[in-house]
C-alpha cells in the first residue's frame, strides 16, 4: 500500500537535502511534487487543496533545527499532516453498552463485508476477549449466509442461523433476542449490499437499524476504489448515522487515495484497515502508523504487537536461555524462527514494517522472499534430528540426501547451511540484552517525531 506515493515524496524529500533553509521557492517546487503524488494516489481533490496549503503555511520560512535538514524538517510537516488528516488517533469501538452491543456492517456489494464480519469476530475474541456471534441479514444472495457461517465455524464464534425467505429486519431482531439470552457481548449483523447505493437498499438497512439500535455502526468499503471510497461513504453517512469506516483491500491499493480521503470528506474515523486475505488479516487503523509507513519510515510499533501477539514466547524464552547458556543456535532453532515470520505477515510482511525497508517490501513479496523461506524450511525438514543440532556433521554425501528429499541442488543447502552460520554468529549477540540494544538503535535512527511515539513496550 501507499508505494507510489511513498515514493514520489522520497524523491521530493531528497531535493531539498542541502539546502540551508525552506524558502518560498523550494517549498513550492515541493509541493507541485507532493501535489501531483496526492493526485496520482487519487486523493480527492479537496483534500489535496486543504493538505497543500497546510504544509505551505508551517514549511514556508521555517529555520532549520538541531542540524536537521530541510529534507528532515518537510517529512515532520508532511508526517504532522498526513495524520491530522487521517484522523489524529485509532478510534476503538465503543463496546460499553449493555450486551449485547450491537455492530451494524454497511456498504456496496462485493466490499468485503461478510469477510471483514468474520475477521472482526476473530480480532474481537482474540484481543478484547469478548463472546461474539453473527448473523446476516442478506437474504438476495443465498451464498452470503454459508459463507458467514463458514466464516463464524472458522473463527470460533457464535453463528445464528437465518433464512433466505425471512424479513432482515426479523432476522436482525430474532438475532438480537437470541444474543440477550446467550449472554453475547457482541452481535455483528451482517446487512445485504449492492452494485450502487439505492432508495430501497438504504431503506431496508434503515429499518434494520432502527430495529436493532446498533452502538456502532460501521460502512465497509473497498480501498481499491480510491476517493470513490470516500463519496460512498459521504452517500451511507447521509442515510445512516455511521460511526466509522472499515478500509478493505487495502494490501491491493498501491496508490492509497481511499486512506488518505474518507475521513476528511465523511468525518467519520477510518476504525479498522484489512490488509490481506487471511482471517487475521484485519488491523486497528493508526494514523500516526499509517503516516510513518507512507514516508517510508515503517512501522515499528505494530511490527512489536504482531510479535508480542503471534510469537510463541514460551520459545522464545527456551531460545534466550539456551542462548544465554552458550549453546549454539542450530537448524532447528532457525526453522523455529522462520516459522514464526510467516505467522507474522512473512518476509514481505514484516519489511513492510520495518524503517527504511518500506520500498523493499514488494520486491521481498514479488521476488525469492517468501519462497526462499519455504524452500529453507524444506531443506531443513529433510535433515536428521541429529543433522539438524549438529549442523557441522553436514557434509558430501549428506548435503546429496538432503538436496534429493526437498527436491532441490546441493547450492541451495550450500547457501542455507552459509546463512545460518551467519545467523548464529548475530544470535550470540543478544546474550546480555542484546536484543534489546539492537530495537533501541534502530529507534534512534528514526527521525524526530517519527517513531509513533511510546517506544518499545518492555524495553
Amino acid at each position: 500500500m501507499f508505494e507510489s506515493l511513498s515514493d514520489r515524496l522520497s524523491g521530493t524529500i531528497k531535493k531539498l537535502r542541502g539546502q540551508a533553509r525552506l524558502t518560498d521557492d523550494n517549498i513550492k517546487d515541493a509541493m507541485r511534487e507532493v501535489r501531483m503524488a496526492l493526485l496520482e494516489a487519487d486523493v480527492a481533490l479537496p483534500v489535496v487543496r486543504t493538505f497543500i496549503d497546510r504544509v505551505k503555511e508551517r514549511a514556508v520560512g521555517k529555520e532549520v533545527l538541531n542540524s536537521l535538514s530541510p529534507g528532515q524538517v518537510l517529512v515532520k510537516i508532511v508526517n504532522d499532516e498526513l495524520v491530522e488528516i487521517m484522523g489524529q488517533a485509532n478510534e476503538s469501538l465503543d463496546l460499553k453498552a449493555q450486551p449485547p452491543a450491537v455492530v451494524l456492517m454497511a456498504g456496496l456489494q462485493g466490499a468485503g463485508k461478510t469477510t471483514t464480519a468474520g475477521k472482526l469476530a476473530l480480532l474481537l475474541q482474540d484481543r478484547e476477549k469478548k463472546k461474539v456471534a453473527v448473523v446476516s441479514c442478506d437474504v438476495y444472495r443465498p451464498a452470503a449466509i454459508k459463507q458467514l457461517e463458514t466464516l463464524a465455524e472458522q473463527v470460533k464464534a457464535t453463528f445464528i442461523p437465518s433464512e433466505v425467505g425471512q424479513s432482515p429486519v426479523d432476522i436482525a431482531t430474532n438475532a438480537l433476542d437470541f444474543a440477550k439470552k446467550n449472554h453475547i457481548d457482541v452481535l455483528l449483523v451482517d446487512t445485504a449490499g449492492r452494485l450502487h447505493i439505492d432508495e430501497e437498499m438504504m431503506g431496508e438497512i434503515q429499518a434494520i437499524h432502527a430495529a436493532v439500535n446498533p452502538v456502532e455502526t460501521l460502512f465497509v468499503v473497498d480501498a481499491m476504489t480510491g476517493q470513490d471510497a470516500a463519496n460512498t461513504a459521504k452517500a451511507f453517512g447521509e442515510a445512516l448515522p455511521l460511526t466509522g469506516v472499515v478500509l478493505t483491500k487495502a494490501d491491493g491499493d498501491a496508490r492509497g487515495g481511499a486512506a488518505l480521503s474518507v475521513r476528511e470528506i465523511t468525518g467519520k474515523p477510518i476504525k479498522f484497515i484489512g490488509m490481506g486475505e487471511k482471517i487475521d488479516a484485519l488491523e486497528p487503523f493508526h494514523p500516526d502508523r499509517m503516516a510513518s509507513r507512507i514516508l517510508g519510515m515503517g512501522d515499528v510499533l505494530t511490527l512489536v504487537e504482531d510479535a508480542q501477539r503471534n510469537v510463541d514466547h514460551k520459545e522464545a524464552q527456551k531460545l534466550a536461555k539456551k542462548l544465554n547458556k552458550g549453546r549454539g543456535f542450530d537448524l532447528e532453532d532457525l526453522r523455529a524462527q522462520m516459522l514464526q515470520m510467516q505467522n507474522m505477515g512473512g518476509m514481505g510482511g514484516l519489511m513492510d514494517k520495518m524503517p527504511g525497508m518500506g520500498k523493499m517490501s514488494q520486491a521481498v513479496q514479488d521476488g525469492a522472499g517468501d519462497k526462499e523461506v519455504n524452500r529453507m524450511v524444506a531443506i531443513i525438514n529433510s535433515m536428521t534430528v541429529q543433522e539438524r543440532r549438529f549442523p557441522a556433521v553436514i557434509k558430501g554425501s549428506r548435503k546429496k540426501r538432503i538436496a534429493m528429499g526437498s527436491g532441490l541442488q546441493i547450492q541451495d543447502v550450500n547457501r542455507l547451511l552459509k546463512q545460518h552460520k551467519q545467523m548464529s554468529k548475530m544470535m550470540k549477540k543478544f546474550k546480555g540484552g542484546g536484543l534489546k540494544k539492537m530495537m533501541r538503535g534502530m529507534q534512534g535512527k528514526m527521525p524526530p517525531g517519527m517513531g509513533g511515539g511510546g517506544g518499545f513496550p518492555g524495553m
